[in-house]
């Protein structure tokens, strides 16, 4: 299984990055075999609109089952939830941290948004 983590950086050591639309990078992190890509996001990050859509977009094009992310707005939970991804609320430091609240199921599960648009 796959699941995306918004991140500041390219690596679990990255910060984790509490905003989904504006993140700058995805790290898709593959659950059965430990190991992760990197999806560059930047071109979200500067966007003046529709950065959760297109950041959306790429969550649904990686294959990823699940998404882990700080907070998600009204635009881009339509496209998660629509794809069938499942989404979860994280508060941690790094994304090493969150796969780790992933792993032991503490995370808090989003049936929606939890932020209106344009949140910075």
């Amino acid at each position: 299984m796959k699941v995306a983590f918004t991140a500041a950086g390219d690596t679990l050591d990255s910060a984790f990055d509490s905003r989904f639309g504006r993140a700058e990078k995805f790290i898709i992190y593959d659950m059965e075999n430990g190991t992760f890509t990197v999806i560059d996001n930047g071109q979200n990050f500067q966007a003046a609109q529709g950065a959760g859509i297109q950041s959306a977009q790429h969550v649904v094009a990686s294959g990823a089952q699940a998404l882990v992310t700080g907070h998600l707005g009204p635009k881009a939970a339509k496209v998660i939830f629509a794809a069938g991804i499942a989404a979860y609320h994280a508060d941690a430091k790094t994304v090493g941290e969150a796969v780790s609240m992933y792993k032991s199921k503490a995370l808090k599960p989003l049936r929606d948004a939890d932020v209106e648009g344009h949140w910075v």
